[in-house]
């Protein structure tokens, strides 16, 4: 590692994000000078890596990690995760490219993880106290609070923003995974992450913010998404009734 001592590694995965990863890039030094910056780019035709390997040739913070095509978001995140482990970083956060997660609330969930041993995971949460979104019709806050609140209930795990996707994990959490075995894409991958967390006992914190909607580009959501979670997540908490 260079550039002294990282607080922490960010992983911002991909695709076709060249309008935004300038921003996100300034916005994440802003907010915690001390942490690196890992993109994981999945082979964006728009220009996105060139510019981050700009980026990196100015600032030894800024890293890049290119894949050969777009093989989604959990195992970018996965391979991010494996990079990040390599190399001794305690704190693993994920963040998305486009402007919807503030930045400005990095330090926060960085210091819910330090302030607490037992804490594995601190998640930026649209649902709780303190917690809003920006931008959204009625429609779509209504079936993110109802998804939700079904992973919740049939997970029988008290999270109020499993789906969230804005997230400091401890590193040393992370190493004890398996994997090789995640196979999730989308808000899938995110209550995957979760359930593995609390499998292994670490405690999950969730710390309010204002989330807005993209400004520039275009959202990766999809229905086969949206249909994926909502079957692994019924499957999962009957799994987890089983076990109990």
């Amino acid at each position: 590692m260079t550039a002294g001592d990282p607080s922490a590694l960010v992983i911002v995965p991909t695709y076709n994000e060249a309008e935004n990863v300038r921003a996100v890039t300034s916005a994440v030094f802003d907010a915690l000078p001390t942490a690196h910056l890992l993109v994981v780019d999945d082979g964006s035709p728009d220009g996105t890596a060139d510019i981050v390997r700009e980026l990196a040739a100015a600032d030894p913070r800024v890293h890049l990690l290119e894949r050969s095509g777009k093989l989604g978001l959990g195992t970018a995140y996965v391979a991010g995760f494996r990079w990040g482990l390599e190399r001794g970083y305690p704190l693993l956060v994920e963040m998305d490219a486009d402007g919807s997660h503030p930045a400005d609330r990095l330090p926060a969930l960085v210091d819910a993880v330090r302030a607490d041993d037992r804490v594995a995971l601190a998640i930026g949460s649209r649902w709780v106290p303190g917690g809003s979104v920006v931008d959204w019709p009625l429609r779509r806050q209504a079936l993110s609070r109802g998804a939700n609140t079904y992973a919740r209930l049939v997970l029988g795990i008290d999270v109020r923003d499993i789906t969230a996707g804005f997230r400091v994990y401890r590193a040393d959490t992370v190493a004890r995974m398996d994997l090789d075995s995640v196979d999730s894409k989308g808000y899938c991958f995110q209550v995957d992450m979760t359930l593995r967390v609390d499998d292994l006992g670490g405690r999950i914190v969730e710390v309010p913010i204002r989330f807005r909607d993209r400004v520039h580009g275009v959202s990766k959501m999809s229905r086969s998404i949206v249909v994926e979670a909502m079957l692994r997540v019924t499957q999962w908490g009957v799994e987890r009734r089983f076990r109990r």
